[in-house]
């Protein structure tokens, strides 16, 4: 980011080899639309670019990264809510495309993997923006509450408490998913 920052662009094209997956990978479960998190994630290494000269080496570059990732994401929700649209995506929030069935387990197995993280995925949807934006980076971006803490510009004790808010959200959603798992 240095390097971008002073002038390479060519610097642009190992960041975005580096941390393109991740970016997707988030904003795919934020949006929970694959075509979505793809265009975002452009969009966050277009921003990258137009901002390289405001980037001040302090942290992380991936916190900051992941808070114009997190913005971008919660300003598209925002805005498709406003602007319902008609999608490939099935009534649980999957995208025909994905549900298709591969080969391997059988289609039973298959069938209720695919209905236990569809719940999964609608529960997380259905948190507030700071609450699935905590889960989304500490459970699957691996980032640490201090880093989110810096992504967020909230406290540690913040996220430690979203986390919990979140997790505690979560179980609650998903209680009659846990008990089916575990019973007998």
């Amino acid at each position: 980011m240095t390097r971008l920052r002073e002038g390479d662009d060519l610097a642009l094209n190992a960041l975005m080899e580096r941390w393109e997956q991740p970016l997707v990978g988030f904003s795919m479960r934020y949006t929970n639309n694959r075509s979505d998190a793809v265009e975002l994630a452009q969009e966050t290494f277009v921003r990258i670019y137009e901002n390289r000269k405001r980037y001040r080496p302090k942290g992380k570059f991936s916190t900051w990264m992941f808070s114009i990732a997190a913005n971008l994401c919660r300003n598209h929700v925002r805005w498709k809510r406003r602007h319902p649209s008609v999608s490939q995506v099935t009534e649980d929030g999957v995208d025909l495309i994905e549900s298709l069935p591969a080969t391997g387990a059988s289609p039973d197995t298959e069938s209720a993997r695919a209905d236990e993280a569809a719940q999964v995925r609608h529960a997380i949807q259905e948190l507030p923006h700071d609450l699935r934006t905590v889960v989304l980076l500490f459970e699957f971006q691996g980032l640490s509450q201090a880093e989110i803490a810096e992504v967020l510009k909230c406290s540690v004790k913040a996220v430690e408490t979203r986390l919990y808010r979140a997790r505690k959200a979560l179980k609650a959603s998903l209680v009659g998913l846990f008990e089916r798992n575990f019973e007998g």
